[in-house]
This record gives structure tokens, sequence and C-alpha cells, in this order.
């Protein structure tokens, strides 16, 4: 199965325009698609991931894996991000030990959604 690295090409981290192209997280998508992508992930561009106060955003997601939302990216950071999505594509579900991810995955973490698939539990 293929993980997918979401990234929001909409993103505009506070600044204005006019050519929607010169957005950050437009930039950021260039950035990760211009080399290939690491074994088993896709690069997908949407329109909003709806992390906005976090800045240019990407999103980690596979089938049966926990789902990580990461902000705060720029185009700079896109050969880390590839790293981390290999990682992530390559762990059994979705978590990669802390110390092996990306100091920006450790860092800028903005969410973590439990699989669709885990079992429901009650909180303590």
């Amino acid at each position: 199965m293929t993980a997918t690295l979401y990234v929001c090409t909409t993103c505009k981290v506070g600044e204005v325009h006019e050519d929607d192209s010169q957005r950050p997280g437009a930039r950021l998508h260039r950035a990760l698609t211009s080399a290939p992508a690491p074994d088993g992930v896709q690069i997908v561009g949407v329109a909003c991931l709806s992390a906005c106060k976090t800045g240019a955003a990407v999103a980690l997601s596979q089938p049966g894996k926990w789902t990580y939302v990461y902000g705060q990216m720029t185009e700079d950071n896109a050969p880390d991000i590839l790293e981390g999505a290999a990682l992530y594509a390559a762990s059994e579900d979705g978590i990669v030990p802390w110390r092996e991810r990306p100091v920006i995955f450790r860092k800028q973490s903005v969410a973590r959604v439990p699989a669709l698939t885990l079992p429901l539990e009650a909180a303590p």
C-alpha cells in the first residue's frame, strides 16, 4: 500500500499574492515534487488542510496507519519532509520512533489522528 503526502497548495502563511502559484504552499508543493517521491509515497496537492494558523502544512496518511499533520513548513524543508515520508511509509502503523524522525517532524507536529481501523476504547 502507498502512503500519501498531502501538501496544502493554498497556504498563504500571512502573505498576499496576486498569483496563487507563488503562495508558500504552492512553492512547497513544487519543491516536494521536483524530485522523485520516496518509495511507497505519493505526493498530492490539496486545496486546503485547514491548518492556516500553522503556515504551510503537510499531512501523511495511509490506510490502517495513524495520520499526522505538520505545519510551519517551507520549501527549504522539502528534503526532511521527504525523508520523514519515507520513514512513515516503511513503518507498520505510521508511528516512527521519535529519535528517528526528522527534527521538523518532532517539533512541528500539529495533530496525530488514529487510523480508522483502530478499535475504539474508552478514555481513562
